[in-house]
């Protein structure tokens, strides 16, 4: 592990990694980017003043040498499933400390069984640094402390809320996120933990929440990390996830034809919102919802906020999630964020 902290971010050269390594770097951070591509990687570095490293994932020893001074990796790779893995075992082999930004379930799988041998190592595994899991992880934590002994929680996303006109022609998703989100879309099912066990959906479930909108909006289960992360810091032995109906992925566009994500205008339009809804064993519920500035603008500040106290030595060694490192006061670190009790 480095002497000095230095901050590796990989994928550094897409859309949501150049928005973090332009932050990181404006945050002080003694930061270098890398990804695959030696020409872009290179041009970033010297567009923002700072080292880059060109290389894949496929050796572990090239592997191993590109992490000989870092202290953390921020992967920002996408799809996830193809570089978290590689980059997790690299990690704990070199005693660096992994974060990464993905929504992907079975990462989130992936990272949880390494728990024991990453405390070993002493470094943290911390997979869904940014939007989803910061403020999902963390209503559901705060909303856990209002009920006694929970027993289920249902957790509820909605990415955009805005008016009709504000969301309008809205480009919402970067094309890294589509493929992310819809490469081996139906693999697993639609997947909930029931009694402390994962298990897959015959067909998904529909239900509706408040999000403080437009009154009750229906919802879709969703196989999300949550699963993983909210029974890992709250305990909770059931859980269900929701995602906003009516906002789905452009699944069936030309990707090439579209622009790289959202322009800086428009991460800047509306909110994005996540409601717990947590249940005890004595059948009282409290529900709690989060909201904040929207997915990429988020991702760029709290990805960044968790590597900057990684990098400071505020980290637990194994898997973890935001809030069962930093507690649910994690979301709040987020400029513009806010919970309400309801």
């Amino acid at each position: 592990m480095a002497a000095i902290p230095r901050l590796l971010v990989y994928g550094a050269t897409g859309y949501t990694g150049k928005l973090v390594a332009e932050h990181a770097k404006q945050s002080g951070l003694d930061v270098v980017v890398a990804g695959r591509n030696r020409e872009r990687v290179t041009a970033l570095g010297k567009e923002l003043g700072v080292e880059s490293r060109a290389f894949a994932l496929d050796d572990p020893q090239i592997l191993h040498a590109a992490l000989d001074d870092i202290t953390v990796v921020l992967n920002v790779a996408g799809p996830f499933r193809h570089t978290a893995r590689p980059l997790m075992d690299a990690s704990i082999n070199a005693g660096v400390h992994y974060v990464d930004t993905t929504a992907e379930y079975d990462v989130f799988a992936a990272a949880h069984s390494r728990h024991t041998e990453a405390q070993a190592a002493g470094v943290m595994l911390m997979p869904g640094a940014g939007w989803d899991v910061v403020p999902s992880d963390s209503i559901a934590t705060h909303t856990a402390t209002r009920v006694t002994d929970p027993v289920s929680l249902r957790l509820a996303l909605k990415l955009l809320s805005a008016t009709p006109e504000e969301a309008q022609g809205l480009n919402l998703f970067s094309r890294g996120s589509i493929i992310s989100a819809t490469e081996g879309i139906g693999d697993l099912g639609v997947l909930v933990r029931t009694d402390g066990d994962i298990v897959a959906l015959p067909e998904p479930k529909v239900a509706s929440f408040d999000f403080g909108d437009n009154g009750p909006e229906e919802a879709v289960s969703a196989s999300m990390g949550d699963l993983i992360t909210s029974h890992f810091a709250t305990g909770i032995p059931s859980i269900e996830v929701y995602v906003q109906a009516g906002q789905p992925l452009p699944i069936d566009l030309d990707l090439s034809a579209l622009p790289d994500g959202p322009t800086a205008q428009e991460r800047e339009v509306g909110r994005s919102k996540v409601v717990a809804e947590v249940t005890g064993r004595n059948g009282s519920v409290a529900r709690s919802i989060i909201d904040t500035p929207t997915g990429y603008r988020y991702t760029q500040l709290s990805s960044v906020e968790i590597a900057r106290r990684v990098l400071a030595g505020s980290f637990t060694p194994g898997f973890q999630s935001p809030s069962s490192a930093y507690g649910p006061e994690i979301a709040l670190a987020i400029a513009d964020t806010q919970i309400k009790d309801l």
